[in-house]
C-alpha cells in the first residue's frame, strides 16, 4: 500500500520551536501525544511562531522551522516530576530562514488556513506546503 505524504503545521512560541530543532523533536499542544499521532514517518511540519516565547506578549508572527517527520516513535519525556509531554523524531533543515506571516497571507492558499492557527496542529495541502518551503529556502525536490 503507497501512503501518500501529508502536509502540517505546529503552532508554538519561537523558544519552543528553537528547542525542538535543536534536538531534533517535535512536542505540539503542550505535549500531547494525538497530533503526534497524526504525523507519519516522511510526513512535512512547519512550525508557525505567533509570539515569541510562552509566558510573553511579545509578537513573532512568522513561519519559524520546517522539517520531515523521521519515525514513527512517539515517546514521553520528562521535562519535570510534573510534566511529561510527548516527543517525535523530526529532520528539521538547519538553514530555513523565516518567514513573516504577513509575506503569505495574502495569499489566497493561506486564505483556508488562517483561522486553524487556534487548533495548534493542522494539515495543510501540498501546494501550500510547497509555497512555505519554497520561501523558507528548502533545497530539495518534494514527492508525494
Amino acid at each position: 500500500m503507497i501512503r501518500i505524504t501529508k502536509y502540517w503545521i505546529g503552532v508554538a512560541s519561537l523558544d519552543h520551536v528553537r528547542s525542538g530543532v535543536a534536538g531534533g523533536f517535535s512536542q505540539l499542544c503542550h505535549g500531547k501525544e494525538a497530533p503526534l499521532k497524526r504525523m507519519k514517518p516522511g510526513d512535512w511540519l512547519g512550525y508557525y511562531s505567533p509570539k515569541q516565547a510562552l509566558n510573553t506578549d511579545e509578537k513573532c508572527q512568522r513561519f519559524t522551522a520546517i522539517g520531515r517527520v523521521k519515525g514513527s516513535e512517539i515517546y514521553p519525556f520528562a521535562m519535570s516530576e510534573t510534566f511529561v509531554p510527548y516527543r517525535k523524531d523530526i529532520d528539521f533543515f538547519p538553514d530555513a530562514k523565516q518567514v513573516p506571516l504577513h509575506a503569505i497571507s495574502q495569499l489566497e492558499a493561506w486564505q483556508k488556513y488562517r483561522s486553524s492557527l487556534r487548533y495548534g496542529h493542522f494539515e495543510i495541502d501540498k501546494d501550500f506546503f510547497l509555497v512555505l518551503a519554497k520561501r523558507m529556502g528548502l533545497p530539495m525536490k518534494y514527492e508525494s
